[in-house]
C-alpha cells in the first residue's frame, strides 16, 4: 500500500464521488511511487477515501479506481469491472453495436472500448489504466471469445499523460474496414483510420429521433462526416438529401454508404467548406425542409469556449435561415466544455438574431451505453436539439 495524503481542506470533492485528484490537492506522497503505481488515498485527517492509479506527470495526479479499503487492484478487478460493464449494456439493450466502457461513468478511468459486433477498438487515455492493457486484452477475450482487438491510441491527449500515441493490433490482424448496421442501415467503419475509434456511436438514437421529421423532405447535413445522418435521413423517406463536409476522404466514404445502401439517387455529398456554404446559401434565400448541424467539438480547452460558443451561434442562425417556415433544425454539439444550458442558450440568441420562433420537438443527450455518472460534468458531453422553426 502506497499512501498519498491530501492537503487538510481538500476532500469534500473526493468524498462526494468525484475520481480525480489533481496534484496542487497533494500535501504528502511516498518517495518511493512511481507513474502508475496504484496508491491509497487519504484526507488531510488521515481518512481512507480510495484507491487509484498515480501519474505525477498529469494535472490529474490520481484518478480513484475503488472506495472499498479492503478491495485489491488487480487483473480480476479489471475483468470484474468490465464484465459489470457488458453486464449493463446487455440490461438496457445495446449488444451489437455499443460503447462498452465509458471510462470513469464505468469505473475505469481513461479507458474507452467500443464494440463493434465482434470487432473491439481500445484507447487508453490515462498513463495509470495503459499499464492494464494486457488485463483489459485478456478480460475481453474470455469475457467475449474474440479475437479481433485494434488499438486506437493516436491522440494527442496521452502525450500529457507521458505517453507515445501509437496504434495497431492487439488480436492476430484482420480487416479493419467492417460493415455494421444501425436502424436497418448499412455503414462501412474504418477502425484503423475513421475518426475516433471509428464511428460516433454516441448518435445511434438520436439519428433515429429524425425519422418523422425528413419523411418527404428537403433535407440539408452540414459536417456529415461519412454520412450517418444523411442515410437515415435518406431510410427515413426524405424527398432529397445533400451532406456537406470538408473532408474529401469522409465524403468518398458517405457516397460509398449511400452505394451500399442503395440510396445514391436521393443521398448525395459534396465536399465543401460547411461554414461558407451556410452563409452563400442564407445571402441567397436557398431553402430546405431539415437542416442537420453536426460539427467536431470546437474548442478542448476553457480559453477558447466564448470562441466555441460563438462559432455554434453563426452556425445555427444560418441554419434557421435556410430554412422554409415550419422547417426543422436538428443541432448537435459534442464539446463538453459547453454544457448542456449553455448550448442552448446559444440556440436562442441564434433565433432571436435571425428573427425566429421556434418550439422544441426533443432534447437528448447521448445514448445510454455512454452512461451521464451525475456529478461527473465531462461525462455528459453531447447535446442534440431537434426545434421546429418558423417566422
Amino acid at each position: 500500500m502506497i499512501p498519498v495524503i491530501l492537503k487538510k481542506k481538500i476532500g469534500l470533492r473526493i468524498e462526494n464521488g468525484h475520481p480525480w485528484i489533481f496534484g496542487n490537492e497533494i500535501a504528502e506522497a511516498d518517495e518511493a511511487v512511481k507513474p502508475g503505481d496504484i496508491v491509497t488515498v487519504f484526507s488531510g485527517d488521515k481518512k481512507f477515501l480510495g484507491k487509484g492509479f498515480f501519474n505525477p506527470r498529469s494535472q490529474i495526479a490520481i484518478r480513484l479506481l475503488t472506495r472499498n479499503e479492503n478491495e485489491l487492484v488487480d487483473s480480476r478487478f479489471i475483468h470484474g469491472r468490465m464484465e459489470a460493464a457488458w453486464n449493463y449494456r446487455k440490461k438496457i439493450g445495446y449488444t451489437e453495436n455499443c460503447r462498452l466502457v465509458f471510462g470513469e461513468a464505468d469505473g475505469l478511468p481513461g479507458l474507452i472500448i467500443d464494440k463493434f459486433g465482434e470487432h473491439f477498438v481500445i484507447q487508453t487515455l490515462a498513463l495509470g489504466i495503459d499499464v492494464w492493457k494486457p488485463a483489459i486484452v485478456s478480460a475481453l477475450e474470455l469475457i467475449f471469445l474474440t479475437d479481433k482487438i485494434y488499438e486506437r491510441n493516436d491522440v494527442p491527449v496521452r502525450e500529457l499523460e507521458g505517453m507515445v500515441q501509437q496504434k495497431g493490433f492487439l488480436s492476430t490482424p484482420f480487416d479493419t474496414k467492417i460493415i455494421i448496421q444501425e436502424n436497418g442501415i448499412k455503414m462501412e467503419v474504418d477502425l484503423e483510420n475513421g475518426q475516433k475509434t471509428g464511428y460516433f456511436l454516441d448518435q445511434q438514437d438520436n439519428r433515429r429521433a429524425i425519422r418523422h421529421i425528413v419523411k418527404d423532405a428537403d433535407v440539408l447535413g452540414a459536417f456529415c462526416y461519412t454520412g450517418s445522418f444523411e442515410l437515415h435521413a435518406g431510410h427515413y423517406g426524405a424527398k432529397s438529401v445533400l451532406g456537406l463536409d470538408i473532408s474529401e476522404n469522409a465524403i468518398a466514404a458517405a457516397r460509398k454508404n449511400a452505394h451500399l445502401n442503395g440510396l445514391e439517387n436521393r443521398v448525395r455529398f459534396e465536399a465543401v467548406n460547411a461554414f461558407d456554404v451556410l452563409k452563400k446559401w442564407a445571402k441567397e434565400n436557398k431553402k430546405f425542409d431539415v437542416v442537420m448541424l453536426d460539427p467536431p467539438a470546437f474548442t478542448k480547452s476553457r480559453e477558447n469556449i466564448g470562441k466555441a460558443v460563438s462559432g455554434y451561434k453563426e452556425i445555427n442562425l444560418r441554419g434557421m435561415k435556410l430554412l422554409r417556415s415550419g422547417g426543422f433544425l436538428v443541432s448537435s454539439s459534442c464539446t463538453n466544455l459547453v454544457p448542456p444550458q449553455l448550448f442552448l442558450d446559444t440556440i436562442r440568441s441564434a433565433a432571436k438574431d435571425a428573427g425566429k420562433k421556434i418550439r422544441q420537438v426533443t432534447y437528448q443527450a447521448q445514448s445510454p451505453d455512454h452512461p451521464i455518472a451525475w456529478g461527473l460534468e465531462n461525462t455528459h458531453y453531447l447535446k442534440f436539439l431537434i426545434i421546429e422553426v418558423s417566422d
